[in-house]
């Protein structure tokens, strides 16, 4: 399906260095592009070997292996953004993981594994982030979220919860950035179609794809569409914008 594009500055990021989480596929993916696109110099982290592939696309990309969950892996992103590329200005917290599960269950190692994840490792790159946006005197920070942080799926209590700590995160993350200049905001996306479950369904597609009835929109998202959002809050262009939650599902939160 061919999805509406809406042109922004193409040189809106020009001067500036992202960091980005989970970069290797999908949202994260899609958001690197953007981003270097647009003039900025990227840090792209993510477990995967593959991220070591994206400067053949994205020449100048600066890719490091690493698990977000690891206190030294969040340290090492940072000062390489730093050391090699001359600071920090942005950082997007993309990495996820979810889980599908009755809550009678969900083990005390799928739900530590799912937190880690997405709450301890977004709280890791954030507090390296925020320390070095304090020095230069502001930046921004952006989450993939999920609309489950506000609304309930059955067999979802690990991926919601930890949904749900990340959108709090970032309102403290506003609250203590903004004197400092620097902002926060989550994107609570819906769903989007992306290999993001075919580690636990073989019929990841098809299943992702059976939700597009459930949005008023009458489809699921492309990643591009939630890479734009993202973008979008950590541009010039929503200065005002901190402390969100910012909604891009389809409508679905809507009914």
């Amino acid at each position: 399906m061919t999805t509406p594009t809406h042109p922004a500055d193409p040189r809106e990021f020009a001067g500036r260095t992202a960091l980005v989480t989970g970069a290797a596929r999908g949202v994260g993916k899609e958001t690197v592009r953007l981003l270097h696109g647009r003039g900025a110099q990227v840090v792209a982290v993510d477990r995967r070997q593959e991220v070591t592939a994206l400067p053949q696309e994205f020449p100048g990309v600066h890719p490091l292996v690493g698990d977000v969950t690891d206190e030294a892996t969040a340290q090492q992103a940072v000062r390489a953004a730093v050391d090699v590329l001359g600071g920090l200005d942005i950082l997007v917290n993309n990495a996820g993981r979810t889980l599908n599960k009755p809550i009678t269950e969900t083990t005390t190692e799928d739900w530590d594994a799912v937190m880690a994840v997405n709450a301890r490792g977004s709280f890791l790159f954030s507090r390296e982030a925020f320390r070095v946006m304090a020095e230069r005197g502001g930046g921004a920070i952006v989450s993939t979220g999920s609309y489950v942080c506000t609304v309930a799926l059955p067999e979802g209590a690990a991926y919601s919860a930890s949904k749900g700590a990340l959108a709090q995160l970032t309102k403290v993350l506003a609250v203590e950035g903004g004197p400092l200049g620097i902002r926060a905001n989550t994107v609570a996306a819906g769903i989007i179609e992306t290999d993001f479950l075919d580690t636990f369904r073989a019929d990841s597609r098809a299943y992702l794809a059976s939700f597009a009835g459930a949005q008023p929109l009458g489809r699921v998202a492309q990643p591009e569409e939630i890479a734009e959002v993202l973008c979008f809050l950590v541009s010039p262009r929503s200065s005002f914008i901190t402390g969100a939650v910012v909604a891009a599902d389809g409508g679905f939160t809507a009914i």
